[in-house]
């Protein structure tokens, strides 16, 4: 929890892939499920009211709308089967698309310019919802689009924080309607929420001294590594 918050802290998204890809291995699916929605809205939620005016109401109004219509999606495929087809394409796209920017950046050529449309948001919005039904990975694709788009840190971070932050609450309702907050997973969430909230300012104040190229490495590694996550 103490890597998810500096991560989180540092680059804005990745805490889900970052704590799922080592607490998995250690804890039950259905008691990591809650500690890290709760986990993530902390994290996330440290550095939002820093971030509230730059939020972007309109285009966020709509990627929320587009990911909630997305939720029950994911759900049904999460399901019926194919959800782990979805993950999986989802894993080689964003290793793809990270692997072709970090090389661009060490071999010193221009990003491309692309310019976002409402459907374009639609789409991204859309599909990190259906992801978010399938597992709650609702942070990778907006950090991509925000990337592809060139934005600067701070806007880029006004665009994918709330977005995680509202999503994370939606799963919390969920989560504690169908009865996964039980006893053993707040308490795990309690002991962790030291080392999160420490990890999380140690990244926060990581990200303030990130020059814009740094900070974008950071992005582009960690969706690497949340790529390769994905995959495995």
């Amino acid at each position: 929890m103490f890597l998810a918050g500096f991560c989180a802290g540092m680059a804005g998204f990745a805490f889900v892939l970052v704590a799922a890809s080592i607490l998995l291995h250690v804890v039950s699916p259905s008691i990591t499920a809650p500690v890290l929605v709760l986990g993530s809205l902390i994290s996330q939620g440290m550095s939002l009211p820093a971030l509230w005016r730059h939020i972007e109401w309109p285009r966020m109004r709509l990627f929320l709308a587009v990911a909630v219509a997305g939720v029950p999606v994911g759900i049904l495929m999460l399901a019926l089967g194919p959800a782990r087809v979805i993950v999986g394409g989802v894993g080689v796209l964003l290793v793809v698309y990270a692997g072709y920017m970090l090389a661009r950046i060490a071999l010193r050529m221009d990003p491309p310019e692309v310019r976002g449309s409402r459907a374009a948001d639609g789409v991204v919005g859309f599909l990190s919802g259906i992801l978010g039904g399938i597992g709650g990975f609702v942070g990778a694709l907006p950090a991509m689009w925000a990337d592809i788009q060139g934005w600067p840190k701070d806007r880029a971070r006004a665009f994918m924080q709330p977005f995680i932050v509202f999503m994370q609450a939606i799963t919390s309702v969920g989560l504690a309607f169908t009865g996964f907050f039980t006893t053993e997973a707040l308490v795990l969430a309690a002991l962790a929420t030291p080392a999160l909230v420490l990890g999380t300012w140690l990244g926060l104040r990581a990200y303030r001294v990130l020059p814009a190229q740094g900070f974008r490495v950071v992005l582009l590694g960690l969706l690497l590594v949340s790529g390769i996550s994905l995959l495995v």
